[in-house]
């Protein structure tokens, strides 16, 4: 299947919302530092609103997540949404609150919509046949890293242009535009018999080789992002230049994506396909670290972005091998939130470690790291890859039917 059999008027439909709903996600944490920027400790207070926002992703996305009915998906859709817009909002027309009072703002925005990615991307493989999936996860991943690459340069223009609120008020107004949108699509998804209580949680349990390799993949993300301006300065590299080289790595990601998705299947099983995308993405990544060039490292930046696009999209095919139907949206949620912490672990890691070695070293303490969170879960995914879900499950309900539970 093409590229062009994906224009259809739902699939459509589902961009546009996806573009309303994640645009704000993306722009959020730059947003918030510039919401705060010019009060007394601003940067500083900035950096824990950010904080507060991937938290309250972090912690919500599993719990949210593990709720969604897929048959009737709609209205939790639309409600985290309603409180992301409602949170977004209220940082944006009170920007001078007590900082609790925008902590639990941010807070709230985090962790309303959390689970609306893992359920519009439950939602979108439901539009397309099955031999059309893989066409559609690339499809998903180059719109993502699109709007990824477009959200700092929204953000900063319309802060430093116009307002430093704006740029919430915006994230709101795009949020509620994205709570219209969910009614031109279906309001769930078919997912066989729905996995609940103990059963969801052995079948997501079972599948944590899967969010290891998720966040070492984003461990990878978070070195590249931000480490990358404190290198230029070691390297006496203008520091205007970390702009447009991590525009490169986006577009190679795009780029990555859309070459992945031109076959409906890669050689090799897809375990193995993930680790060996996300030990070359850590490959390039530890090449920046070390080239003095700056034509060097736009060059292993973009190569780089080239390979994690495929890394992340054979993850997300990988979990859908790896757990039943109905629990597909609940693990993708899960996923979101190990991407998550690692990004936001690696991002501690690195700031730690800036305080006492060069950014080259901390890049490459990071890149150490990766490859041991990627060593340990594709250890882990090779146990995982025996069994089907088909398999699983049905053990799971042999498991629970003697306790009495009904689940």
């Amino acid at each position: 299947m093409s590229y062009r059999e994906l224009a259809t008027r739902p699939v459509l439909a589902w961009c546009a919302v996806t573009v309303t709903s994640r645009l704000p996600v993306a722009m959020a944490p730059l947003a918030l530092v510039f919401l705060v920027r010019e009060r007394p400790g601003g940067y500083t207070l900035g950096a824990v609103l950010a904080a507060a926002y991937v938290l309250g992703e972090i912690l919500a996305a599993p719990v949210l997540g593990m709720r969604l009915n897929a048959e009737r998906a709609r209205p939790q859709l639309v409600a985290g949404l309603a409180v992301g817009a409602a949170g977004f909002a209220g940082l944006g027309l009170a920007p001078g609150a007590h900082p609790v009072v925008l902590a639990v703002l941010a807070l709230l925005a985090g962790a309303g919509p959390a689970a609306v990615p893992g359920g519009q991307r439950a939602l979108l493989t439901s539009l397309v046949p099955e031999r059309a999936v893989t066409q559609a996860m690339s499809m998903e991943s180059m719109l993502t890293f699109g709007i990824w690459a477009a959200a700092p340069a929204l953000t900063t223009g319309l802060a430093l242009g116009v307002a430093p609120a704006v740029p919430l008020l915006l994230q709101g107004s795009l949020m509620g535009i994205a709570v219209a949108g969910l009614w031109l699509l279906p309001a769930g998804w078919a997912a066989g018999a729905q996995e609940k209580g103990a059963s969801m949680r052995r079948a997501l349990l079972r599948a944590w080789p899967v969010y290891v390799l998720g966040a070492a993949g984003l461990t990878l993300l978070a070195l590249a992002e931000l480490i990358l301006p404190a290198l230029l300065e070691q390297r006496g590299i203008g520091i205007g230049w970390a702009g447009p080289l991590l525009a490169g790595f986006s577009i190679g990601s795009a780029v990555g994506a859309f070459v992945y998705g031109l076959r409906g299947r890669w050689p090799g099983p897809l375990a193995v396909q993930s680790l060996v995308l996300v030990l070359a993405v850590a490959a390039g990544v530890a090449l920046v670290a070390v080239l003095p060039w700056t034509a060097a490292i736009a060059v292993a930046l973009v190569a780089a972005g080239l390979l994690q696009a495929p890394a992340s999209l054979t993850r997300n095919l990988a979990l859908r091998e790896a757990l039943p139907p109905g629990a597909l949206a609940a693990g993708y949620s899960v996923m979101y939130a190990a991407v998550g912490a690692g990004y936001a672990a690696s991002g501690t890691l690195a700031g730690g470690l800036l305080k006492a070695v060069a950014p080259s070293t901390a890049i490459l303490c990071g890149v150490v790291l990766t490859v041991l969170l990627a060593v340990a879960g594709a250890v882990g995914e090779r146990r995982l890859g025996g069994r089907t879900p088909e398999a699983a499950t049905t053990e799971d309900r042999t498991e629970v039917a003697p306790a009495g539970s009904g689940g």
